[in-house]
């Protein structure tokens, strides 16, 4: 077994004399403390001493007063941590022997890497243990595995605050693209094109809540949203983790969809020899089609987050669809359902931000629509369990089909809006919509398709 011989012999990853020169740069002019504890933090450093003197300095620019031999000294020893770290004759050594041309930005990349390393030791040790243990899921120690290498790849790369011109300059085509509107990035069509004209379409980053009272077809939007993508002019690869349905009755709404075939008459058999063929079409063009689904019961943010960047990695992700929020778990304790809901919240927001696609999640309202007198349409107020969703969420769009209400008057049948109540870049508004309740699908009015033209390509 080489590999603890090796670590018995070489030790961790450090260099000392790196971290001491930091230290010593800093008593030196303490000015140049914002400059290293924006790029490195008392965790960093590998001696004990070296990270106590590092947090005090802090301390004591964050009070407004001068770093010095001196007041170090004094800080360290009303913490009880002055001998510890070598008394005052070690505070001395430290700026002793710093080159005549300081090169303070080498030593912190010298540190900041040796402290990588240290870490991957760390992380790599304990997936080691859990394995040894064999108390979990090998899939749960693996997706665990990758969410903490994901965590250390991303603490390397910070992108600081820029200008104007620099924010320009980054952006594909430069000025004239940041100008022009025909060449700006556009948002994913959903293919319903009022919608799709209000928002822009579904853009990377962000996180859009479609919500409904049960039976208001909420998977059924989502699923045609899903269709159009995956299928549409220009295929993209679509995730659906359907935490409600099984993945072959997922598989049939959208096979009945795309054929238009009366999804009842399927699950019976009662098929004529046109609407077969249309499956068969259907079908066809299903399995071409990039389309992954998962129908994991109760699935965490850790393992979705771990199979999306896989899926990204090997065949490119355009979106992503979560049915339903309020059917994930969330991994730790949390003091109610409320808090719990929040933090997946926030989560799938960070996670649509990562990733960088748009994140359409389906979330329940609570029963306060069907108890309202009159007007049943629902209200932000009445997303189920957490007024955080609201908050994280980029765009918040509620289903409503008055007939549901109403089933006796047949003016109403085949009538639904989809209610924008929330858009941060854009407006509120209701788009009318037709369901074809025999299809379960959405689709654009007849007014709509010869007035709309659609601002961008699928």
């Amino acid at each position: 077994m080489a590999t603890p011989d090796l670590a018995l012999e070489k030790g961790l990853p450090a260099n000392t004399e790196a971290e001491r020169l930091i230290l010593g740069c800093i008593l030196l002019d303490d000015s140049l403390y914002p400059q290293v504890a924006g790029s490195l933090s008392a965790d960093d450093f590998h001696l004990e001493a070296h990270r106590r003197i590092f947090l005090r300095m802090g301390e004591l620019y964050e009070r407004g007063e001068r770093i010095d031999r001196v007041t170090v000294a004094h800080e360290l020893q009303r913490h009880g941590q002055l001998e510890s770290c070598g008394g005052l004759s070690y505070l001395v050594s430290l700026d002793e022997g710093l080159p005549q041309g300081l090169n303070l930005e080498s030593y912190i990349r010298i540190v900041r890497d040796k402290a990588t390393l240290r870490r991957l030791i760390f992380t790599a040790q304990k997936v080691i243990d859990r394995c040894l243990l064999g108390e979990e899921d090998p899939d749960q120690i693996l997706a665990s595995a990758e969410e903490s290498l994901l965590r250390l790849g991303e603490s390397r790369v910070s992108s600081g605050l820029l200008t104007p011109r620099e924010v320009i300059e980054g952006y594909p085509g430069g000025i004239n693209a940041f100008l022009d509107p025909n060449q700006r990035i556009k948002g994913i069509s959903t293919g319903f094109l009022k919608f799709d004209e209000m928002t822009g379409g579904l853009h990377p980053g962000e996180l859009i809540i479609l919500a409904a009272r049960p039976a208001m077809g909420k998977t059924a939007m989502a699923l045609n949203i899903a269709q159009h993508v995956a299928m549409g002019r220009q295929p993209r690869p679509v995730a659906i983790f359907s935490l409600e349905m099984a993945r072959e009755s997922l598989l049939t709404r959208l096979l009945c969809a795309t054929a238009r075939v009366n999804s009842h008459k399927y699950r019976a058999g009662y098929l004529n020899a046109d609407e077969r063929r249309r499956l068969s079409l259907a079908a066809t063009q299903l399995v071409e089609a990039p389309l992954f689904l998962d129908d994991t019961p109760g699935i965490n943010l850790m393992d979705m987050h771990a199979k999306l960047r896989r899926l990204k990695a090997e065949h490119g992700l355009a979106l992503v669809i979560v049915d339903y929020l309020q059917l994930m778990s969330g991994r730790g304790r949390y003091e109610n359902r409320v808090q719990e809901i929040s933090a997946l919240s926030r989560g799938l927001k960070l996670m649509a931000k990562e990733l960088e696609v748009p994140m359409l999640v389906l979330s329940q309202l609570n029963r306060a629509p069907d108890l309202r007198d009159g007007d049943h349409r629902p209200q932000l107020s009445d997303l189920r369990e957490s007024g955080s969703i609201e908050q994280d969420a980029d765009l918040v769009a509620f289903i409503f089909r008055e007939e549901v209400y109403k089933p006796d008057r047949a003016d109403l049948r085949g009538k639904a809006e989809l209610i924008i109540a929330k858009q941060r870049n854009g407006p509120t508004g209701k788009v009318h919509l037709l369901f074809i309740k025999e299809l379960t699908k959405f689709e654009n009015p007849v007014s709509d398709l010869e007035e709309t033209v659609p601002p961008f390509e699928d």
